[in-house]
């Protein structure tokens, strides 16, 4: 390999055909006479556009086809010469930083000898100690393409907001699942909102038998074995329901507010007397048919009770998870308003015990996150509820859906293909890399290859081949023709 050119961060690489080099790897440029290397990523690879290449190519395609009778004398061994100049790579590189005495620097400001410099393959290992990515807490993510084992840490999602984003069926579930049950492994509490029920059989191995992981995952079915009763709730989590659920106007929910106090006082605090509350209001007609209204979705959810035996509190959930464990609430069979309550009711409740210290932090999964993140505030997750120890990963595979500043607060991203322009366009404007390297890579990654990128790579992309597991997963998706 031989350093060509240099425009701005890219560098030119010609390559021959026996260096097997692809999109992803990483060089190493070194300068023996300034005794540094600059530390380069390949993010395309072309054919070299050599003068007259095209020419001696129609000169070959045409004696191909005729009848040539006698011997081929090339004592000088010229064909070979111009078949290797023919199939010769040009390698489009990123500047990722400059090593200098073993350590690493974003450093790039300076220019390697084209005719000194030596060029060679820098394997995923050698990367991982240079960028000094700790494995005190590891997480097995996978296998490089050297088939060497790549390792983050699990500190480095510690108060962070991750991505998991790529089209259907590329392993984007496969690999939350594999952050789940890895921090549950290092004693962290999770809260996974699941929407499709691919979480609720992660306590078995792949024959049906239970794993380590059994005790640790507790599924929350709303209207099932996971009911709350009015006391429970709170008004200051009631009304998050009211307005940002169910869109309660703010007459009524003034209104609301005055009867929910008015029952507390008198110790009836219960969804029957709510009920007939707010059927002997003297009000305007639409402030008490709006009311209704929203006390009829609360009681069809089926998620709230006045029985105590059938409540179920988050502070005992979470009591079973301090030490490590996930709750996985399963909102498969729950409606879209249903859904929007519950989804309501958790982070509420969740800020609540965060700052009242009940619950240290908890790292939250929200699967298909596009389906619900118009209709909730997460807003208020990415920039006030991070502070109180949220600590939240998106699974998506519709990132335009995703507003912008949160992606402007993003720490990580796990991306797997995508073919689209637009998505791309969307995801590497929240990358901490440029854009042509995120189109170029993600565009040709393999189902269940991943392209790393963010604070647990320390800003280096890195694409990966991620790991199976031995647990049913459930996210396959159905087929009628095996």
């Amino acid at each position: 390999m031989r350093l060509y050119r240099k425009e701005g961060n890219t560098i030119q690489i010609l390559c021959f055909p026996n260096e097997n080099v692809e999109k992803g790897d990483y060089l190493q440029v070194e300068d023996p006479k300034q005794n540094k290397a600059l530390l380069i990523q390949v993010i395309n690879v072309q054919f070299a556009n050599v003068p007259g290449i095209l020419e001696e190519l129609l000169r070959d395609s045409t004696n191909n086809g005729d009848i040539i009778h006698g011997e081929n004398l090339d004592p000088l061994d010229v064909a070979s010469q111009i078949t290797l100049i023919q199939d010769a790579r040009l390698l489009i590189c990123k500047i990722r930083g400059t090593v200098q005495n073993g350590k690493l620097s974003v450093s790039s400001a300076w220019l390697p000898s084209r005719s000194q410099s030596n060029i060679k393959k820098l394997s995923t290992t050698t990367l991982a100690k240079l960028l000094k990515i700790n494995d005190k807490l590891p997480i097995y993510i996978g296998d490089t393409k050297e088939f060497s084992p790549l390792k983050i840490d699990a500190a480095a999602l510690d108060g962070s907001l991750n991505i998991v984003t790529g089209k259907k069926e590329t392993g984007k579930s496969h690999f939350s699942k594999l952050l789940v049950l890895s921090l549950i492994e290092h004693g962290a509490p999770v809260v996974v909102l699941d929407l499709n029920g691919e979480y609720a059989n992660l306590g078995y191995a792949s024959d049906g038998k239970k794993n380590q992981h059994y005790s640790k995952i507790h599924v929350l079915t709303p209207a099932g074995n996971f009911k709350v009763t009015l006391p429970q709730i709170g008004l200051r989590v009631m009304f998050n329901i009211l307005i940002h659920a169910l869109n309660l106007p703010g007459t009524s929910a003034r209104e609301f507010r005055r009867t929910w106090r008015l029952l507390k006082k008198q110790g009836k605090l219960n969804l029957h007397e709510l009920g007939e509350a707010i059927r002997n209001l003297q009000c305007n007609y639409h402030v008490k048919d709006a009311l209704f209204s929203r006390y009829y979705a609360l009681v069809n959810s089926g998620f709230f009770t006045d029985n105590p035996s059938e409540a179920m509190t988050l502070e005992d959930c979470f009591r079973k998870i301090q030490t490590g464990g996930a709750l996985a609430v399963n909102l498969r069979d729950t409606s879209f308003v249903d859904r929007q309550i519950v989804v309501e009711y958790l982070l509420g409740k969740l800020v609540e015990m965060l700052t009242g210290w009940k619950l240290k932090a908890v790292f939250l999964f929200a699967e298909e996150a596009h389906l619900y993140l118009r209709e909730t505030y997460w807003n208020d997750i990415v920039t006030r509820m991070r502070h109180f120890g949220v600590f939240t990963t998106f699974v998506t595979n519709q990132p335009d859906t995703i507003r912008e500043n949160i992606y402007r607060q993003v720490d990580n991203i796990f991306l797997f293909n995508f073919t689209s322009e637009r998505d791309l366009e969307t995801v590497s404007r929240a990358a901490k890399v440029d854009s042509e390297t995120v189109k170029s890579i993600a565009r040709d990654l393999p189902p269940q290859y991943c392209l790393l990128l963010g604070r647990v790579v320390k800003d280096f992309p890195i694409v990966v081949k991620v790991r199976a597991l031995d647990v049913q997963t459930m996210g396959q998706t159905r087929l009628f023709f095996n």
